[in-house]
C-alpha cells in the first residue's frame, strides 16, 4: 500500500488546482486571483510619480506628445485629428478600459456573458428596449459621414492598441475577479455608450402611471394635481419673452383615447435627482466685466468615475473638459474662445402605444385602417455556463413591443402588448456635433453646430470671450397636439403618431437677456405662452428658484461667487412649509428626544448642511407626512400610479388646509390635519432612534445620507461613502448615490480662469492612488485649477511626467 499515500496526495493536489482555478458561482477562481505573478497583486500601483515614457505604436501618422499634470490629467498634443483621437482612445483605455467595456456590455444586454443567468432578465430588457437597435442606427449615421467615420475609427484603433499591448497580468482587477478578458473595441461600442447615456437621461415615460391615475381617480384629479405649468415654476426662459415665429400645428383626433387600468408592469419614471444646474452671467454683472459660466451635471455617482478629464490639442482645436470614457472628444468644457455646459431637459421624448394585434401569432397589427406586418428581430443572448437564449422582439413602425405578454421579462418597464416610440431609436450623429463644438470660435458657429444634436435632449448653456451668454433647450422634440403623449396612446390611430418635429429656431432659447444671466436646473423650459408642448413633468421649482434668487442678489459676481452657489445647501422646500408644520404639532405630546428634535427644527436655517441634525429630522418628518397624506388615496401599492409632486403637496398644505386629502376622516378642519402632522413628526423621531440610537453623530445629515459612490459592479471594498451636505432640492443636489458628477466654472477672460472637480479620480484601478483621490476634496467643496495650455511648451514645463507615442 506504499502507493496509496502519494496517490491520495496527487488527487488532493489535482482537486486543489482545479478548484482554485474554477469560478464557483459568484466566487472568482482564487488561484488566478491570488497568483503573485498574474493576479490582483499586479494591479497595485506605487504612489511615486511615474517616469517619462516613450512607446512605439502602429496605427498613427506622426509623433504624439502627452503631458500629465500631478492629478494624472493628460494634455494631448498631436499634429492631426486622426492622431489626436487615436491618442485619446489609447490613454482613456489605459486608465479606464474595464469601465468602458463593462458599460457597453450593460447597454447591449450582454452581462449574462460575464456573470451568468442572474443577469438574463436585465439583458432581455435591454434588448427589448432596443438599445442595440438604436446604437446600430446611430452608428449607420456616423459612418455615413466620412469625417465622423475617420475619427471614430482612429479612437477605436487607439483603444485596441492599448488592448494589444496589455499583458494578462496587468489587466484591470475586475477582469480577474469576474474571470473574463477584454475583447476588441469597435465603433458600435462607442455608439452604445451614447445610447446608454440616452437611456439614463431620456429613457422614461409617465404615460403609464398617469393613465392609471386618471382611470383610478378621474380626469379632474389629474388636472388639479398635475397641471402642465405649475404656478410656482420659474421657467428657464423668463416670462414675457416674445416668440417671433409661426408655430407648427398638427391635427388632433376628435375623441380622446382612454386605456383601462393597467397593473402588469412598473414603468421607469423620471428621476429628478438625475438632473443638473447650469448658468452663465453676463459681464455687466461680474467683477471682471467678462461672462462667467458654471455647470454641474447631476448623475448617479460611480467608481470608476463617469467622466475623464482631458485637454485635446491639434491644428484647429484646443479644448479642455471632461470626456465620456469610450467616446472621443470633450463632452462638456471650454476652448480658447468659448465654453458650454449641459442640463437635462427632461422633455417627453418617449411615448407608449397600445397595440391591437390581428391574432395570437402577433405577426400583424392594426394601424390607419389596415393590418400591417410586424418586423421581427431575433436577439441572441449568450449565458455564461448556460444555454444561449434566443429572444424574438417584434417591431412596429412606432418601435419595439417590449413585452408581448408571452413571457415574464423581469425588469420590463412597458405594459404587455404596448410599443415604445423613443427619439433615441432614430438615426443621429452626436459625434459630428461634438467634433465641431470642440472647435467652435464664436456664437454663430456654436449656434449652427448644436442644431445637429438630437438625443438625449439637453439645455445648452453658453458663454464666450466676446461677451455673449445664452441658453437653448436642444434636441429632437415631437410637435404635439394638446395632451398628446401624456397618457397611453392609441397605436392604431395615425393622429397619435409623431407628425412633425419642433424646428431648431423654434426651440426655447434666449441670448443676452436683460436680467443679465441665464440658468437651468431641469425646470420647465418655458411658461404656457410658449406655443409647443414639451412635456408635463419637469424638475421641482426649488433649485431653479434658488439659483435665480442668488444670482439676482449678487451683481458683481466672481468665480468664488459661482463656487458658493454650486455648493449652496439652502432648501426652499423646507423654508416654505416647515414653519406651518411646526405650528400644527401638538407640543404637549413632546418629551425627551421628540422635544429635542422639535427645537432643532425650530432653530434651523433651512440649509442641508452635513454637520447639522435638523436636515435629517426634517426629511424623515416630511417623508412620513407625505406618505400619510397620499397613502389613503392611492393605497399601499403605489408602483402603478403617479403621486402628486412635493411642490403640489406643499401648495395643498399652505393654500387648501381644509382639503379632504389633508383631513381623511372628514370635517374639513385643521384639527384633523394637525393630528396627522403630529403623528408624522413623532414617527420620524422613533424611526431615527431605531436606526441611529440616541441623537449623536449618526444623526448628522452627512452621516445619515451623505454621498455613496458605488463601484460599477458593486464589488465590495471598491466603493466609498463621503461625508457631505446637500439634498435633491438644494443647488448642491447631493443625495445618497446621486450628485454633481462634474463641477465646472469658467471666467471668459483673455487669460481663461477655470476651476473644476469630479467625484473620483483619473484611474479606474482600485489599486491606484488616483482611483478616488478627488473624492474628499469634492465632498469638502474644493476645486482644482483647470489649465488649458495655449502651447505645448507650457504643458511640458508644468507637467509631472510625459508619454511620447512614436
Amino acid at each position: 500500500m506504499k502507493w496509496l499515500r502519494p496517490v491520495l496526495l496527487l488527487l488532493l493536489t489535482l482537486i486543489l488546482v482545479i478548484g482554485l482555478n474554477t469560478k464557483w458561482g459568484d466566487v472568482p477562481p482564487l488561484g488566478k486571483v491570488l497568483n503573485p505573478f498574474r493576479g490582483v497583486w499586479q494591479n497595485a500601483e506605487s504612489r511615486v510619480t511615474p517616469k517619462d515614457q516613450r512607446v512605439k505604436l502602429n496605427g498613427r501618422d506622426g509623433e504624439i506628445r502627452i503631458y500629465f499634470n500631478e492629478r494624472g490629467v493628460p494634455h494631448i498634443f498631436a499634429d492631426s485629428d486622426r492622431d489626436l483621437y487615436f491618442a485619446q482612445g489609447y490613454i482613456t483605455a489605459r486608465d479606464r478600459l474595464w469601465q468602458m467595456e463593462f458599460q457597453t456590455h450593460a447597454a447591449a444586454g450582454r452581462l449574462s456573458e460575464i456573470v451568468g443567468k442572474q443577469a438574463l432578465g436585465y439583458d432581455r430588457n435591454q434588448r427589448r428596449l432596443g438599445m442595440v437597435y438604436g446604437a446600430e442606427r446611430r452608428l449607420a449615421s456616423i459612418m455615413a459621414d466620412s469625417l465622423s467615420a475617420m475619427y471614430i475609427h482612429a479612437y477605436t484603433d487607439g483603444v485596441n492598441a492599448w488592448i494589444k499591448k496589455l499583458r494578462p497580468s496587468k489587466r484591470p482587477v475586475e477582469y480577474k475577479l469576474l474571470n473574463y478578458r477584454p475583447e476588441q473595441w469597435s465603433p458600435l461600442k462607442s455608439a452604445l455608450l451614447l445610447m446608454n447615456m440616452s437611456y439614463t437621461l431620456s429613457g422614461f415615460a409617465s404615460d403609464f402611471h398617469l393613465s392609471n391615475t386618471r382611470a383610478l381617480l378621474g380626469p379632474e384629479f389629474v388636472e388639479t394635481f398635475f397641471p402642465p405649468h405649475p404656478e410656482d415654476v420659474d421657467p428657464i426662459i423668463p416670462p414675457g419673452h416674445e416668440w417671433d415665429f409661426e408655430p407648427i400645428i398638427v391635427q388632433a383626433p376628435e375623441t380622446t383615447f382612454e386605456p383601462g387600468l393597467l397593473q402588469s408592469s412598473i414603468i421607469r419614471e423620471p428621476d429628478h435627482d438625475i438632473g443638473s444646474n447650469s448658468w452663465a452671467v453676463h459681464g455687466d454683472r461680474t467683477a471682471s466685466g467678462r461672462p462667467l459660466l458654471a455647470d454641474d451635471m447631476h448623475l448617479e455617482l460611480n467608481l470608476p468615475s463617469i467622466w475623464y478629464e482631458v485637454q485635446l490639442s491639434a491644428p484647429g482645436v484646443n479644448v479642455y473638459g471632461v470626456s465620456l470614457p469610450g467616446v472621443p472628444m470633450v463632452i462638456v468644457g471650454f476652448n480658447d474662445h468659448l465654453g458650454w455646459g449641459f442640463t437635462n431637459v427632461g422633455s417627453d421624448v418617449m411615448d407608449i402605444y397600445e397595440i391591437r394585434f390581428r391574432d395570437d401569432t402577433l405577426s400583424e397589427y392594426y394601424h390607419d385602417n389596415q393590418w400591417k406586418p410586424v418586423q421581427k428581430r431575433v436577439e441572441e443572448i449568450r449565458v455564461r455556463r448556460g444555454t444561449t437564449v434566443r429572444d424574438t422582439v417584434r417591431y412596429t413602425h412606432h418601435g419595439p413591443v417590449v413585452n408581448d405578454n408571452r413571457e415574464d421579462v423581469t425588469m420590463n418597464y412597458i405594459p404587455g402588448g404596448h410599443a415604445l416610440r423613443w427619439t433615441a431609436h432614430d438615426p443621429s450623429n452626436e459625434f459630428y456635433m461634438f467634433y465641431h463644438l470642440n472647435r467652435a470660435r464664436d456664437y454663430r458657429e456654436y449656434s449652427d453646430i448644436i442644431s445637429h444634436f438630437r438625443n438625449p435632449a439637453q439645455n445648452f448653456t453658453y458663454a464666450d470671450k466676446a461677451g455673449n451668454i445664452s441658453i437653448r433647450s436642444n434636441g429632437k422634440f415631437p410637435v404635439r397636439w394638446p395632451g398628446q403623449g401624456h397618457f397611453i396612446s392609441d397605436g392604431s390611430d395615425p393622429l397619435y403618431d409623431w407628425q412633425e418635429y419642433i424646428p431648431h429656431d423654434h426651440k426655447p432659447y434666449i441670448k443676452n437677456p436683460a436680467r443679465g444671466f441665464v440658468s437651468s436646473a431641469n425646470q420647465h423650459p418655458a411658461n404656457s405662452a410658449y406655443p409647443y408642448e414639451m412635456g408635463r413633468f419637469f424638475a421641482p421649482y426649488e433649485r431653479g428658484a434658488r439659483i435665480n434668487q442668488f444670482l439676482e442678489e449678487h451683481d458683481i459676481a466672481t468665480a468664488e461667487t459661482m463656487k458658493r452657489l454650486q455648493l449652496d445647501n439652502k432648501s426652499l422646500h423646507a423654508e416654505s412649509v416647515l414653519p406651518a408644520l411646526l405650528s400644527l404639532i401638538d407640543q404637549d405630546t413632546l418629551g425627551g428626544t421628540s422635544f429635542y428634535a422639535f427645537n432643532k427644527l425650530d432653530g434651523w436655517n433651512y440649509a442641508n448642511d452635513a454637520d447639522d441634525v435638523a436636515p435629517t429630522i426634517f426629511h424623515a418628518f416630511w417623508g412620513n407626512l407625505y406618505s400619510s397624506i397620499w397613502r389613503p388615496v392611492f393605497g399601499n401599492d403605489q408602483r402603478h400610479v403617479r403621486l402628486p409632486s412635493r411642490n403640489r403637496t406643499v401648495q395643498l398644505i399652505l393654500e387648501e388646509p381644509g382639503s379632504p386629502y389633508l383631513n381623511p376622516s372628514g370635517g374639513g378642519s385643521r384639527t384633523t390635519f394637525a393630528a396627522l402632522v403630529t403623528a408624522a413628526f413623532l414617527k420620524a423621531v422613533i424611526d431615527l432612534e431605531k436606526r441611529h440610537g440616541d441623537p449623536g453623530p449618526a444623526w448628522l445629515w452627512g452621516s445619515h445620507q451623505g454621498a455613496v459612490v458605488n463601484h460599477l459592479a458593486r464589488i465590495p471594498g471598491f466603493s466609498r461613502k463621503v461625508f457631505t451636505g446637500g439634498g435633491s432640492e438644494s443647488v448642491n443636489a447631493t443625495r445618497n448615490t446621486n450628485g454633481p458628477s462634474w463641477r465646472m466654472i469658467v471666467s471668459m477672460e483673455d487669460e481663461l480662469e477655470a476651476y473644476g472637480i469630479y467625484p473620483g479620480g483619473q484611474s479606474g484601478n482600485p489599486g491606484s492612488v488616483r482611483y478616488d483621490n478627488f473624492l474628499d476634496d469634492w465632498g469638502a467643496g474644493r476645486y482644482y485649477t483647470l489649465r488649458l495650455y495655449s502651447s505645448e511648451e507650457e504643458a511640458r514645463a508644468e507637467s509631472a511626467y510625459s508619454l511620447i507615442i512614436r
